[in-house]
């Protein structure tokens, strides 16, 4: 990290890092998913980027769903996701374990959906003319960061979260 970031919050620094893997030729949901793994998951490895390559532009160059918003949603689900979803015995615990997890990541879509009016990407990249053009890419380069920033938000709410859940598990 350099001495610049050192003075940045954790979502700036997601912001500025996921808008600069764009710059370096990654795709929208790589930039997000490199930034976590930098910064955030540095345990995963990193052949677990792998899993985002497809996302790009709109998932394979369908401008469907926003790669940047996929993106988000794997970095968020990276932090917050069950690492192991037969670790709980019923099928009544495992399902009810994903309504956190869902709730969070609903909450950041319903977010960035707010912000943008939608997620699909030809909405998005569409008015900024052709596809390879410069006011469409500076456009995705802001995206990019907006929802890099925004998952870091959201896993930095999930820990807070836990942690007070945690306090209140050890009080009673």
């Amino acid at each position: 990290m350099n001495e610049e970031n050192k003075e940045l919050t954790l979502v700036e620094q997601a912001e500025q890092n996921s808008s600069n893997y764009f710059r370096q030729g990654l795709n929208c949901t790589e930039c997000i998913m490199c930034t976590f793994l930098d910064i955030y998951n540095k345990d995963m490895p990193k052949e677990c980027m792998a899993l985002a390559t497809g996302f790009g532009s709109g998932m394979g160059e369908t401008k469907n769903t926003c790669g940047a918003i996929t993106g988000a949603v794997m970095a968020l689900s990276s932090a917050i996701g069950r690492k192991d979803p037969f670790a709980k015995e019923t099928v009544r615990e495992r399902i009810f374990e994903l309504k956190g997890v869902y709730s969070l990541v609903g909450e950041m879509i319903q977010e960035i959906e707010d912000h943008y009016g939608t997620l699909i990407c030809k909405e998005l990249s569409s008015p900024l003319g052709e596809f390879e053009g410069k006011a469409r890419k500076k456009n995705c380069m802001e995206i990019i960061g907006y929802c890099g920033g925004l998952a870091m938000k959201y896993a930095l709410k999930a820990e807070e979260m836990a942690k007070e859940n945690d306090a209140v598990a050890k009080e009673n």
